[in-house]
């Protein structure tokens, strides 16, 4: 987004010219453990509870603890990447992720295992940041959109994979087994990482007076308020939950002060003059607010509305998730051919449509039109995510891709947590009942076509953001400069 001066595009390519493939590897698999983290425990959390002899709200911090960590420790990870190097901190973030997986996997106590996950989900921060801070300068960048794209469909194999795999280890090994994989997985991508990511920049010891030590400790603070009102007795507006958003915002007024007057900022608020950077968080915010009313909406219409059985909803839920799989390579060339700015707004059309039908196809036809609605709205988050991630990071500075990349994931984090909370309670409103284990199918029904017109609505308002801050042009920047360049060389 900032264009300061930078490594010239050649000297990146020479960086990375030893081996782009295998430092793309590495990069691969740092985001499908992290994605792997937040989706494979869900489905262990019966066998906790029944392994510690617990209730479920215990049992259920083994995924909070985890989200919450990344949440919290997102920006501050991507700082630490600028400061540190990019190459040395996703290092440091991949062995910390593989020995806290081992030591989920030998917790002899719950207490222990959530502590356990804490490290991990700080360690997942550092491997879901830093993996898109580190593409630039691993790969050319006529390559940018197809490696954002592959990033993409690692993130959706880890949440697809994630309950399946788990299921199956659980079932043959126990529920030790789903983070004892993670091992050997870290292992190989801490070695390919040490091998072939290019040099940092940087050299010798971090000053660490550079490091906004405050600014990070009111960030965290705030934000895990906010975190635990939306997530804490489903987001409902008790007084706790009140209480929690008012200390949020107090936080977020308290950490500007901070950074104004900070010699060496967390964040440098003058990035937020930047009117693309600004639409393009307000866009993924919105965007995984939408996608997550697929995971929360989804399971109570298809068993309640349509009547399956959970192996059945399971199976048509894994669609969403495979489809998004198989578009994240395809959706990141075309970014490379198109344009960045282009395939944002495709893709955002593309969502658009696909919630509006995600509102009324099911209705109509039932699970076919389910599916075909999923068929249409997955790809569009695809193409955005890939085109979006590219005019986020295309032309940041080295110096600061890694506190950008954190604050886009923290976006993308906020927008999950909210959608959680905002569209269950939306779908919950419109049924016309508290309690939706005893909403008739109707009722359901009804429900599901409100949340995803409401949702199909924001899709509609991130196109607006996007038309407006000007996303077109950077179809010219991204698409034809490469191409004058080669021509005039």
């Amino acid at each position: 987004m900032e264009r300061k001066p930078d490594l010239s595009d050649k000297a990146e390519q020479r960086q990375g010219a030893s081996a782009p493939g295998w430092a793309l590897v590495a990069l691969a698999i740092s985001m499908l453990l992290s994605s792997l983290g937040i989706s494979i425990p869900n489905v262990a959390l019966p066998s906790l509870a029944q392994s510690f002899d617990t209730g479920f709200p215990q049992v259920q911090w083994v995924v909070l603890s985890y989200l919450l960590a990344i949440t919290v420790l997102t920006v501050s990870a991507g700082r630490l990447g600028d400061l540190a190097g990019h190459r040395r901190v996703l290092t440091w973030g991949i062995g910390v992720f593989t020995l806290a997986s081992a030591l989920c996997a030998i917790a002899p106590t719950l207490p222990l295992l959530i502590a356990a996950r804490v490290l991990q989900g700080a360690a997942g921060s550092i491997l879901m940041g830093l993996t898109v801070a580190l593409v630039r300068s691993s790969v050319p960048k006529k390559r940018t959109g197809s490696a954002m794209g592959l990033l993409g469909t690692m993130s959706a194999i880890g949440t697809a994979l994630g309950p399946s795999l788990g299921g199956i280890l659980i079932s043959g090994f126990g529920w030790r087994a789903i983070f004892a994989v993670m091992v050997p997985m870290g292992l190989a991508a801490l070695a390919l990482a040490r091998r072939y990511l290019p040099p940092d920049a940087q050299s010798g010891r971090v000053d660490h007076r550079a490091f906004d030590k405050p600014g990070m400790l009111v960030l965290g603070l705030a934000l895990a308020a906010y975190a635990l009102a939306v997530t804490a007795d489903g987001g409902a507006l008790h007084r706790q939950n009140l209480i929690l958003l008012i200390m949020s915002a107090l936080g977020a007024a308290v950490f500007v002060m901070i950074e104004r007057r900070a010699a060496a900022p967390l964040i440098h608020l003058s990035v937020f003059r930047d009117k693309r950077l600004n639409a393009s968080l307000i866009m993924s915010a919105l965007v995984s607010t939408i996608m997550m009313a697929t995971l929360v909406v989804g399971p109570f219409y298809l068993a309640r509305a349509l009547g399956h059985p959970p192996a059945i909803v399971g199976l048509i839920m894994s669609v969403g998730p495979a489809i998004s799989a198989l578009s994240g390579v395809p959706a990141g060339r075309l970014v490379d051919r198109l344009g960045a700015g282009a395939v944002v707004i495709w893709g955002l059309a593309q969502m658009a449509l696909g919630a509006f039908a995600l509102a009324s196809l099911p209705n109509l036809i039932g699970t076919p039109g389910y599916v075909i609605a999923l068929a249409i709205l997955t790809p569009g988050y695809q193409l955005f995510q890939a085109a979006n991630n590219t005019v986020v990071m295309m032309d940041v500075s080295q110096e600061r891709r890694g506190v950008i990349s954190g604050v886009l994931g923290l976006s993308r984090n906020l927008g999950l947590i909210t959608g959680a909370s905002a569209m269950g309670a939306a779908f919950t409103i419109a049924t016309g009942s508290a309690d939706l284990s005893a909403a008739g199918a109707q009722a359901i029904s009804r429900g599901m076509g409100v949340t995803f017109a409401l949702a199909g609505g924001l899709a509609i308002l991130s196109l607006v953001i996007a038309l407006s801050s000007g996303m077109r042009t950077q179809q010219a920047d991204h698409a034809i400069t490469p191409q004058r360049r080669s021509g005039n060389s």
